[in-house]
């Protein structure tokens, strides 16, 4: 016999059983995502309290302003460890990384 669903009228829990429950391709891509998009404000947010502009922070990390542009932009899938350390460096940061579990499928 099949698991009844509880009824909810939470969006995003909605959203989730439609598009991505029992779907780890689509569940993968909404991690990789949500991982571009941290990074992304990371860096906005760290150039910001710095009071530098991205043509600034372009100078101090030896690149240009439409690179920093692109590492601030959520969509960009082209982080790499060698460029956020050379931004970290410039704002006196340095890079942790980590590995932490999935989240479980609702």
């Amino acid at each position: 016999m099949a698991k009844k669903r509880k009824f909810t009228t939470d969006v995003v829990e909605i959203l989730h059983r439609r598009f991505y429950a029992a779907r780890p391709r689509r569940t993968a891509e909404l991690e990789e995502a949500r991982a571009n998009d941290d990074v992304a404000r990371q860096i906005t947010a760290l150039r910001t309290k710095a009071g530098l502009t991205q043509k600034q922070l372009g100078r101090l990390v030896g690149t240009t302003a439409s690179v920093i542009c692109r590492l601030e932009d959520a969509d960009y899938e082209g982080h790499s460890l060698a460029m956020l350390r050379r931004i970290a460096i410039a704002l006196k940061r340095r890079v942790e990384v980590r590995f932490v579990p999935l989240r479980k499928s609702a």
